[in-house]
C-alpha cells in the first residue's frame, strides 16, 4: 500500500520536472540591486598616529535617479572589544569632476547628505572620510565598521541596505 506522502511527493517532482522542461519554472536573477554601498580603503595597515582614507561609493543600478542617502557608520563588536584601539573621523571629501569638496552632512552620524545632488542611473558617488588612529592608540587590532543605508529614487520606491562591512585596518606596532 502507497502512502499518501509518496503519492504527493511524486506529483511534486513531476510538475517540477514539466515546469522545468517548458521553462516555466523560477530561476536564479543575476540582477544587481537598484543601488549599492561599497567600501574601500587606502591601506590596509596603520601604526598608531598614522591615517587611512575610507572611501564609500554609492552606485545607482535603476534606472531613476537616486534623490536621497540616509547612511549610518558603526565600530563592528570586534572594535569596539578593544578600548586601546583609539580614532577618529578627522576629513570628509567628495569626489567631483574637479577634485574632492568638503562634505556637506552631519558626520559619520548621517552620511547620506555627503554624497550631494542626485545619482543619474547608471553612476556613482564616492565620499571618502580620513581615519585618523590617535598616537597613543594600543595596536595589533583591527578597525572595521559597518553601515547600513536607505534610499529614494525619482520614481517614489525606496530601498534599504546593509549592513554593509568596511575592510578591515590593522593597526601594527611601530
Amino acid at each position: 500500500m502507497r502512502s499518501p506522502l509518496m503519492r504527493r511527493l511524486g506529483l511534486g517532482a513531476v510538475l517540477a520536472l514539466v515546469l522545468a522542461v517548458f521553462g516555466l519554472a523560477p530561476t536564479a536573477s543575476a540582477d544587481p540591486a537598484p543601488a549599492e554601498l561599497t567600501f574601500t580603503t587606502d591601506s590596509a595597515t596603520t601604526t598608531p598616529g598614522g591615517t587611512v582614507n575610507l572611501s564609500m561609493t554609492v552606485t545607482n543600478h535603476k534606472t531613476y535617479d537616486i534623490w536621497f542617502v540616509y547612511q549610518t557608520i558603526d565600530p563592528t563588536w570586534l572594535t569596539t572589544q578593544r578600548p586601546d584601539l583609539k580614532y577618529t573621523f578627522t576629513g570628509c571629501a567628495l569626489a567631483t569632476a574637479a577634485g574632492p569638496t568638503p562634505c556637506s552632512g552631519t558626520g559619520p552620524a548621517d552620511l547620506g547628505a555627503n554624497y550631494g545632488a542626485t545619482v543619474p542611473p547608471g553612476q556613482s558617488r564616492t565620499v571618502t572620510l580620513t581615519l585618523q588612529v590617535a598616537a597613543d592608540s594600543g595596536c595589533n587590532g583591527n578597525i572595521g565598521f559597518y553601515s547600513y543605508f536607505y534610499v529614494e529614487f525619482s520614481d517614489r520606491t525606496s530601498i534599504s541596505g546593509g549592513p554593509v562591512y568596511t575592510p578591515e585596518t590593522r593597526v601594527l606596532c611601530a
